[in-house]
């Protein structure tokens, strides 16, 4: 828990930071919830354990500062070889935040999209997330969108393949396809591309996530494990956004 004094200083950090520009969207990889564990001599399970309550304290933090869109990776199509232990309780976890949040979806005061391929063989979850995706967007301006069984290729192979199908059944030309369709044929239809893409754990790699979504998106690695992203690790990645010169392939005004 902060103390009085902390809890000053980040409030005054967070008035700060809501007087600049915002990312509109921030893109999360939740890493290191296993070392996090194994440094304490706990068991990895207990370091996703941890790891969802720090989702659950970090959302509505992300919502109040005005951001529009939160997309976490919290399961990747790769981590399907991780052990039957550790995937099951993950899947089993999965499935009951699903259920609490189709039964407060009118409660949660922001949309939610979970992106993916969905698990077929998990049929009892396949169907909450089905239930969850078809509710469909609602007047809030926050949008969490949860990267569930997610893999940014596989994204990309069924994208082509759509475009590829409306070009086979006459529904457009070769010459038609631009940034727009792509966009428009992606999990993330209708959501603005990612400004600021946050990794935790300090490992330097993008892992299969977002690849179209974050071309120019700046990129943030803290050396901390994701069960230790509190609001103070929150506050520093955005502030350092702030101070980023975002050129989007122009010349800075430094550089003129």
């Amino acid at each position: 828990m902060f103390n009085n004094t902390k809890k000053k200083h980040l409030e005054k950090r967070y008035l700060n930071i809501i007087k600049k520009p915002l990312p509109k969207h921030i893109g999360i990889i939740l890493d290191g919830n296993g070392r996090w564990a194994k440094k304490r001599g706990l068991p990895r399970i207990m370091g996703h354990a941890a790891g969802i309550k720090r989702i659950e304290a970090i959302i509505p933090e992300v919502k109040r500062l005005g951001v529009e869109v939160l997309t976490l990776f919290v399961f990747s199509t790769e981590n399907w070889d991780r052990p039957d232990e550790e995937v099951n309780f993950l899947m089993n976890e999965a499935e009951k935040i699903y259920t609490r949040m189709l039964s407060r979806v009118k409660e949660l005061g922001y949309n939610v999209r979970i992106i993916g391929e969905v698990p077929k063989e998990k049929h009892e979850l396949a169907t909450k997330i089905k239930e969850l995706n078809e509710l469909g967007n609602n007047e809030e301006s926050f949008t969490l969108c949860i990267a569930f069984n997610y893999g940014s290729r596989p994204e990309l192979i069924q994208a082509t393949k759509n475009i590829g199908k409306m070009i086979k059944d006459g529904l457009l030309d070769v010459e038609d396809i631009n940034e727009q369709l792509i966009d428009d044929n992606l999990y993330t239809k209708g959501l603005p591309p990612v400004d600021l893409m946050i990794r935790t754990s300090g490992e330097m790699r993008i892992s299969n996530f977002l690849l179209w979504q974050i071309s120019y998106a700046e990129l943030y690695f803290p050396k901390i494990y994701w069960p230790d992203f509190d609001c103070s690790a929150l506050y520093e990645a955005i502030e350092n956004y702030q101070k980023r010169n975002r050129r989007f392939g122009k010349i800075g005004e430094e550089d003129a």
